[in-house]
């Protein structure tokens, strides 16, 4: 059984057996309809526990279960009501089914499936809509989660953490199948995924319906993410939605909603500059997580390498005369600098001299102190402050505490926020990028962190949005209330929502208009959306729950941040809410009763655990603990003194107790008696041959959860060398030799980087252009003629250049294009260049 994979690591058999999971997306909107089918193959009568990731975006809007002809429907009440319903079912020997969002994070789920009795099967289905992020390249992102990260718990916090089953993701003993229908005004001209899926199929002619499947042999080691792209840029669009037929008039599910999907465009003028000022913070997360490989089997570079390329860009990207600084946290925290200093090649060369040494080895995720560090420095007049957080944690244990800080001190900055891999919290990186009125980025597979990154630069050293007022012009008679949070932020280029509740009566062909006020630069601006009052067909109830879901957030938020003195209220308001809406909330829990089975069920139940897929998780590669613990300090009573405090996740306890020892760049694993001092273990175990750098590989230990030590593999067989130094991207060598006035300098390495000699560069020289204005042409025609495609990459660091040559009132800069063009082989013209 083991062999087959059918067991927890408990060695329980799993009773969930299949996923199957249907998507149809029409324009940006996802609904999903996920079955689940399990069955009980023991003898004895089970319950199955099943915790795993959702969107937190997500508005969960229906679960049922199907118990061989008997279709059962879940309610939404409260969540200590359903949870005394759940349990008085089971002691009474009646089936039951419940679902419920976790206390710690609306992006993770418990579904208890109750009383299965030997043999019997029931199918439950689970059904969810959200909304669909818009990417950098303009193409709209689904994300179906499949990994659920163990939640880092900071020290000193209380834990609330949800236990989390996991396997290796060969052995998760379910299948899935899934398929995706896509529906929209304008024409869909691609849909990428990063799984392996068939070949999309357009469903009519002119390509404004098409379908695509997961090929079959999916394997769960990844996150399941589709990329829609329409042939159209996005447009501002509004849809309205009759009411609940059977729902109270003047309710939310009552009236008809609205949805408004906004784009606004901004001058070119302004769009076209770029800022030279503001305070710049960069926090990346250097746990041991971050160690890991930024592709699914190990075929890229590894996360943290990803994040130092990416720093060097921005380092390079950013203006003259601006503030910056970088911190870095894992259990602890570093930084830089002090205080944020000025931008000047000083600076920006002491930077990257500590940026190029950092490595994923400093524990945990607690980001909670840093933020507070940050905070607690006095923001520079005249610098805006725009805050960079980069992690790849899953969650961590205060989530509600770090997004709460960010709140408390929007007024002062806008924060742009980076989740890193699969199982990086929506949660965590959306509230971040919220309540600090700035723009989340999500890099998964072998997406280049790059280009969203500079995407979110670029937004950052736009002029701030401000005075957003939103004012509507409807027919008499009918009156909006908006269900959405205050508009905060807009960027160029990503929709914003808003949703809203029409309540009053129109007449047939009535129409309204939306006109978003705010100053940009100083300058008023205002975009109008002009929209039928007339319900759309075929929405169900998308809007409406979707509307429900935006207002009990921000409900949520607001009793989060009430601390008691209107908790009460505020909680019992999300309470109607949810359960008026049917929409799953913090407080509230869909609970399913069979009260039509027949004989009760006998004998106590045996709780199943249904596991999810593990990714290489935490600290050095391949999971490795690190510990700091005493010499002399037994194994076992270090590992246990560390969980206490916090320190490590919840893992099995065999790989609690590997230990990470020795000199600088070695990893040792370990496989010592509990009781031999820590030192004495290394020792013995450095003396097995663990004289290079070596990298744990996945098959080394069992991931039993007993008690016993089950390292079966001598230590020779559970090492690898690691791989050869990976020969750094010619983009990023040419990138690294700018300087931070803009230029670059005829040297030795540029020559390198260009694959020329040195003397190739100085004999073309042109007679009348300075070695650094040569030196810039070169590397500007080298980015425009050979690394075109990157353009998102350096686009930035390029207007940097520019500037500098305008400044220089250079002469002979079209003998240089030309000389240029001709040493590198490209053609690109002299405008191009923006000379």
């Amino acid at each position: 059984m083991e062999r087959c994979g059918l067991i927890t690591p408990e060695k329980q058999a799993v009773p969930l057996q299949s996923v199957d999971v249907q998507v149809d997306v029409k324009d940006h909107v996802a609904t999903v309809v996920s079955t689940l089918l399990y069955k009980n193959k023991e003898e004895k009568p089970i319950e199955a526990v099943f915790v795993f990731p959702m969107p937190s975006e997500a508005a969960v809007c229906h679960f049922s279960a199907k118990v061989g002809e008997t279709l059962i429907v879940a309610e939404v009440k409260e969540k200590k009501q359903a949870r005394e319903e759940y349990d008085d079912a089971l002691s009474s020997g009646q089936q039951a089914f419940l679902l419920e969002e976790s206390d710690q994070s609306p992006d993770i789920f418990s579904m208890s499936v109750g009383s299965l009795s030997p043999g019997e099967s029931a199918s439950i289905r689970l059904e969810y809509v959200t909304e669909l992020d818009v990417q950098a390249d303009e193409a709209l992102r689904f994300c179906l989660p499949a990994v659920l990260n163990p939640r880092y718990q900071p020290a000193g916090t209380e834990s609330s953490s949800v236990k989390v089953t996991s396997v290796p993701s060969s052995l998760v003993p379910y299948d899935l199948t899934f398929s995706a229908r896509v529906e929209s005004p304008r024409s869909v001209s691609n849909i990428e995924s990063s799984c392996t899926v068939d070949p999309v199929e357009y469903l009519n002619q002119d390509q404004t319906k098409a379908s695509v499947k997961l090929a079959a042999g999916h394997k769960f080691d990844r996150d399941v993410e589709l990329l829609i792209y329409y042939k159209d840029s996005h447009q501002p669009s509004a849809v309205v939605e009759a009411g609940q037929a059977s729902a109270k008039p003047g309710s939310l599910m009552g009236d008809p909603a609205l949805m408004l999907s906004l784009y606004p465009e901004f001058p070119k003028d302004i769009m076209s500059s770029v800022s030279s000022s503001g305070e710049f913070v960069f926090l990346l997360d250097r746990s041991g997580s971050m160690g890991c490989s930024m592709g699914h089997r190990g075929e890229s570079g590894s996360r943290i390498a990803s994040a130092r390329d990416t720093l060097l860009l921005l380092l390079k990207s950013l203006p003259m005369g601006c503030y910056f600084n970088i911190y870095s946290f894992g259990s602890t925290f570093e930084q830089i600098f002090s205080g944020s200093v000025k931008y000047k090649q000083k600076t920006m060369e002491e930077a990257l001299k500590k940026v190029e040494k950092m490595e994923a080895n400093l524990g945990g995720t607690e980001i909670l102190a840093p933020l507070k560090r940050i905070y607690s420095q006095g923001c520079i007049p005249n610098q805006p402050r725009q805050l960079f957080v980069f992690t790849d944690d899953g969650e961590v244990g205060n989530t509600k505490e770090v997004i709460n800080l960010v709140k408390s001190n929007a007024g002062s900055h806008r924060c742009f926020s980076f989740g890193i891999g699969e199982g990086a919290s929506s949660a965590l990186i959306k509230g971040l990028a919220k309540e600090g009125g700035g723009h989340a980025q999500f890099i998964t597979g072998n997406d280049r962190m790059q280009p969203k990154v500079i995407q979110s630069l670029r937004f950052a050293m736009q002029p701030a949005v401000v005075d957003i007022s939103v004012k509507w012009d409807l027919p008499k008679g009918v009156s909006a209330s908006v269900l959405s949070p205050p508009l905060t932020s807009i960027f160029q280029g990503q929709r914003s929502l808003l949703y809203a509740q029409l309540t009053g009566q129109s007449k047939e062909g009535a129409e309204g208009c939306v006109t978003v006020k705010y100053s940009l630069a100083g300058r008023p601006t205002e975009n109008k959306l002009n929209f039928s009052l007339k319900p759309a067909e075929d929405t169900g109830l998308t809007v409406h729950r979707l509307a429900a879901r935006s207002l009990i957030r921000s409900l949520e938020q607001e009793q989060e941040g009430a601390r008691g003195q209107k908790d009460d209220t505020v909680k019992k308001k999300i309470i109607d809410l949810s359960v008026q809406s049917g929409v799953s909330s913090s407080f509230t829990a869909f609970i399913a009763v069979n009260k039509t089975s027949g004989e009760a069920i006998q004998g106590p139940l045996l709780r199943r655990d249904v596991p999810l897929p593990r990714m290489m998780a935490y600290s050095a590669p391949k999971t490795i603990a690190r510990m700091s613990c005493p010499d002399m300090m037994p194994m076992k009573a270090c590992a246990q003194k560390r969980e206490r405090e916090g320190r490590l996740p919840q893992f099995g306890r065999t790989r609690r107790r590997m230990m990470a020892y020795s000199a600088p760049k070695t990893i040792a694993r370990m496989s010592c008696p509990d009781m031999m001092p820590m030192k004495a273990c290394a020792d013995e175990g450095t003396q097995r041959s663990l004289r290079n750098s070596v990298l744990l590989t996945e098959d080394c230990y069992d991931d039993d959860d007993d008690d016993d030590d089950d390292y079966v593999k001598p230590v020779d067989e559970c090492y690898k060398p690691p791989s050869p130094k990976v020969q750094r991207d010619p983009l990023l060598q040419v990138v690294s030799l700018q300087k931070a006035s803009g230029c670059w300098e005829l040297e030795p390495a540029l020559a390198q980087a260009l694959s020329k000699t040195s003397q190739d560069l100085e004999s073309k020289l042109p007679a009348m252009a300075k070695k650094e204005v040569w030196a810039t042409i070169l590397a500007l025609v080298w980015l425009h003629g050979l690394k075109a495609d990157a353009k998102d990459e350096w686009e930035l660091l390029v207007m940097k250049a520019v500037m500098w040559l305008r400044s220089q009132n250079a002469q002979g800069l079209t003998e240089c294009v030309e000389a240029a063009n001709a040493l590198l082989g490209c053609t690109v013209q002299k405008d191009a260049l923006g000379l």
